[in-house]
């Protein structure tokens, strides 16, 4: 990829262009920046036919990826199964439904591994030798990974009462890890106030603009993966709102350079009850994100109470046609298991409730039973088995007697050989 593929950062709001830079917001309206690209000398060096010749993970669409050169972090990151769910589609009562299943991405089991590779490769680019971010778990594990890998020290703030699996995950990496008495939204604040006290590059924070287009790798996989077409309903799990803006965003930039015929797609969302302020806005009908001060769901991931993104998420899901829907914790456990019980997919609470989510849009009509769905798993249930404590039941414990063996199964499942 040649440097001249990226211009530079605009203002999502205004349009006011910048030089690439480690910066987040316009001065002039305080809108958001992203990456500016030249995109008729993207379709002159992409083709499909290009693609497919390059290694399988996030970088064979690395011309649309906002780094100077080959990535110098996270070379092996994406490149991960859509499944075709055949078992879960007969459970939920449709046709065709497709599992993109970033639990299994590396090499932290998260799809953060797509926006770290990219920040931190930007991160070397740009000189900085202390990296971090503010987490809600899967963010903290990659950076802290993706940073010792890399030879850069990092600092990782999280809430303080994070999945101990999630803290063991960061710690691991030998990271300088912070617990922080606080919400994720307090956290974030403290970390800005860190980045622009110290200069450190911290990933969703003064390197958020290249941070986030990380998260269109996942669109473009999925375009991919199913032969050059976007599927006509995907089913995205909302934090910060990010990664509903990136794959809606991937589809229009594959359509843009000739890689697709047509973007459309409708896009729904999915948050917790217990943190959904993108949710009631889509629901309320509202452009207005009212922020939850005390989220409260077992889904901490995604327990961000004053989402970035939220304004543009809300836009795309409407704007689409798509829907929003916010499981309780009861649905968000059996979403967990209704997913690894038909198609042996074992997703964080995260992966519950935007299966959860689709379930509900599916009963309602909202989502139509005879048209291509894909439902977006984005962490590994490794990472929350606190969630589950309770609710599988308790282990079955026997003598080494086969009697006793024969005592726990129904005769109508006992079959003698012989």
């Amino acid at each position: 990829m040649t440097q001249e593929l990226v211009r530079g950062l605009k203002c999502r709001l205004c349009g006011t262009k910048y030089r690439k830079e480690p910066n987040n917001f316009c001065p002039e309206d305080f809108g958001p920046l992203e990456v500016d690209y030249d995109y008729e000398a993207i379709a002159e060096s992409m083709s499909r036919e290009k693609v497919a010749m390059r290694p399988e993970t996030m970088w064979r669409f690395r011309e649309l990826l906002p780094i100077d050169g080959e990535p110098t972090v996270g070379a092996r990151v994406g490149g991960t199964p859509l499944v075709r769910a055949d078992r879960l589609a007969a459970a939920l009562g449709v046709d065709e439904l497709y599992v993109k299943n970033d639990a299994v991405n590396f090499p932290t089991l998260s799809f953060k591994d797509r926006v770290v590779s990219v920040a931190l490769s930007k991160a070397k680019e740009f000189g900085f030798q202390v990296v971090g971010c503010a987490s809600t778990g899967n963010l903290a594990n990659s950076v802290a990974a993706n940073a010792a890998a890399a030879g850069l020290t990092s600092y990782i703030f999280i809430p303080a009462n994070l999945e101990s699996a999630k803290v063991v995950g960061t710690q691991i990496y030998g990271a300088n890890l912070v617990g922080v008495r606080g919400t994720y939204d307090e956290v974030n604040r403290l970390c800005t106030q860190v980045a622009f006290r110290y200069g450190w590059g911290f990933v969703n924070i003064n390197l958020r603009a290249y941070y986030a287009e990380g998260s269109k790798s996942m669109g473009y996989e999925i375009a991919e993966a199913l032969g050059w077409r976007t599927p006509k309903h995907i089913v995205v799990p909302m934090a910060g709102g990010s990664l509903i803006c990136k794959i809606e965003k991937a589809f229009r930039e594959l359509a843009h350079i000739g890689l697709i015929d047509d973007p459309t797609c409708k896009i729904y969302g999915a948050q917790s009850a217990g943190c959904n302020p993108i949710v009631r806005a889509v629901k309320e009908g509202s452009e207005t994100i009212r922020p939850i001060r005390h989220p409260k769901t077992i889904a901490k991931s995604l327990a961000i109470g004053d989402p970035a993104d939220g304004y543009f998420a809300q836009g795309v899901i409407r704007e689409s046609g798509g829907w929003a829907e916010d499981p309780t914790d009861p649905e968000i456990v059996a979403g967990m298991r209704l997913l690894a019980e038909t198609e042996g997919i074992f997703a964080e609470t995260a992966g519950g409730v935007t299966l959860a989510a689709a379930k509900r849009m599916i009963e309602a009509g909202r989502i139509p039973r005879d048209e291509p769905i894909v439902v977006c798993v984005t962490g590994n249930g490794l990472k929350t088995q606190d969630a589950l404590n309770g609710a599988l039941g308790e282990l079955r414990v026997i003598e080494p007697s086969l009697s006793e063996f024969e005592s726990l199964v129904e005769p109508s499942e006992l079959v003698a050989v012989g």
